[in-house]
Formats: structure tokens, C-alpha cells, sequence
């Protein structure tokens, strides 16, 4: 007798369920959170500068993008982004010391220039023949070998008289290089040039939250050894103007990537 067996149910293997779609709220907060930590970060910790000209030459060179720190010289207006008012002067105010390298923002016209602090208030500035001379004492200056960069394209030196071909043919400059030590011990190269007319200038007397800035490349630099002038000549600088504290290079352009400058400290 053959027995009825009833089949079994056939279990249909559980469908697959659809890859859950991106939570695009949780996504979005995250971005906004992205935006708040940049924000912060470039409003209070670091900002970029990118080097537009040959005033800061042999330091920095055209092409060199850097990082420079906010925290050192306090806060103001023209530090933070929109313009924020903070009130008379600066936030946790600290003045910078002799030879930084500092981002500051032109009296007259706001512009973003890059120069090295010479005189803090009370000191005396002067160049007499070139020689820098800080509250009455002439401040070292060694020559030392000449500076060479290469000629980018379409470029020229500051005088035909600097120009030269390295041995692979390469254009070149090569300028007279000097080493200044301040009394503080901060020691750094310049370059002079030639003779121009801010290479005699009367005593400055820097006065109460001013800075006095001047460019290492000597005869190529519109600072304060002359009065403010919009879009040129910086004069005084007040020390609210003040920005950042140039802090290392993060890259550097010039007839190609300049490795060897990725990373240095200014």
C-alpha cells in the first residue's frame, strides 16, 4: 500500500533585502560639522599666504604658498574673517618679536602683505648707506656667498648686471647676499642691491602699538621706511593690522615644484 506523503512546503529563500540608501540628513551634518571645524581652524589656528613678489627674497620666493599662525599676536578685525568687530585693538594682544616674519594687512588699503619686524614700540629705527642701524647701535651684517635663483619664464632679474646662465644653461640671478643678526640673536640673509634712496633715512621712533616691517630683498621693498602709501609703501604698521606669524611652507612653484622647499620652516 503505497502511503500519501504530502510534499513539503518549499521555503523560498528570504529576498534580499535593498542596500539602505544613504541617510543624506546624517550626511549633511556631517558637512556642516566639516565646515565648523575648517571655520575654526582658519579663523583661530592657521591661515594660508601664498608669496606674490620678490620683497621677502632670499627667504621666500615668488611661488612659495605657506602657513602662517594666528594664535601668536591675538585676535582683531583684521584677522578674523567678515570683519568681525572686536572691539578697540586686539583679543589676547601679544606683541611679535624682532625678526618674525609677519602677515599684516596694509594701513590704507587692507591688502595682505608679508614683511619682517624690525622695530617694536619705543625702538629707534635708521639706514644710514644701507646699514641698518637699531636704537643707535649698527646691527651686524656679514656678506656672505651671493644668492642665486633660477629665471622664471618671461621673467627678469632686478638689473641686467645680476643676470647670469648656470652650468646647465638655465637663466639665472645672482645677487649680493648679506647676514643680519638683531641683538636678540634672530639671525637672517638680505639682500642688497645697489644704492637707492632708502638706504639713508632719518631716525624713526616707533611709536605705541606700531610695528616698523621691512623686506629682506633691501632695495626691492616698499615697507616702513616710507609713509603709507595705497597700494605701495607701508609705513607704521599698527599692531591690529597684525595677522599671522609665518610658520613653514606647504609648497613651492617655480620652474617647476621646488621639493626642497615643502616643509621648511620660515
Amino acid at each position: 500500500m503505497t502511503e500519501n506523503v504530502t510534499p513539503r512546503e518549499v521555503v523560498e529563500p528570504e529576498a534580499a533585502k535593498p542596500e539602505e540608501k544613504e541617510d543624506w540628513k546624517s550626511f549633511g551634518w556631517f558637512l556642516v560639522k566639516l565646515v565648523i571645524v575648517v571655520l575654526v581652524f582658519r579663523t583661530f589656528v592657521f591661515t594660508s599666504f601664498n608669496i606674490p613678489s620678490e620683497s621677502m627674497m632670499p627667504r621666500l620666493l615668488v611661488g612659495d604658498y605657506l602657513f602662517a599662525a594666528k594664535w601668536p599676536y591675538g585676535y582683531s578685525r583684521y584677522s578674523l574673517p567678515f570683519d568681525v568687530d572686536v572691539g578697540d585693538g586686539r583679543v589676547f594682544a601679544s606683541l611679535p618679536e624682532h625678526g618674525d616674519v609677519a602677515i599684516f594687512k596694509h594701513p590704507i588699503d587692507h591688502t595682505d602683505y608679508i614683511k619682517r619686524v624690525i622695530g617694536l614700540p619705543g625702538d629707534t629705527v635708521q639706514m644710514v648707506d644701507g646699514q641698518l642701524v637699531l636704537n643707535g647701535n649698527p646691527v651686524p651684517k656679514e656678506r656672505v656667498e651671493d644668492f642665486v635663483v633660477d629665471l622664471p619664464a618671461g621673467e627678469r632679474c632686478y638689473s641686467g648686471r645680476f643676470a647670469f646662465r648656470a652650468e646647465d644653461g638655465t637663466p639665472a640671478c645672482r645677487y649680493p647676499q648679506f647676514r643680519e643678526t638683531l641683538p636678540n640673536g634672530v639671525s637672517y640673509n638680505v639682500l642688497d642691491l645697489g644704492v637707492v634712496a632708502v638706504d639713508n633715512t632719518a631716525p624713526v621712533i616707533v611709536p605705541e602699538d606700531h610695528v616698523f616691517m621691512m623686506g629682506d630683498n633691501r632695495d626691492n621693498s616698499q615697507d616702513s621706511r616710507r609713509a603709507s602709501v595705497s597700494g605701495g609703501w607701508v609705513g607704521l604698521v599698527p599692531t591690529e593690522n597684525l595677522v599671522a606669524e609665518a610658520s613653514f611652507m606647504y609648497w613651492s612653484w617655480g620652474n617647476g615644484v621646488r621639493w626642497g622647499r615643502i616643509f621648511e620652516g620660515i
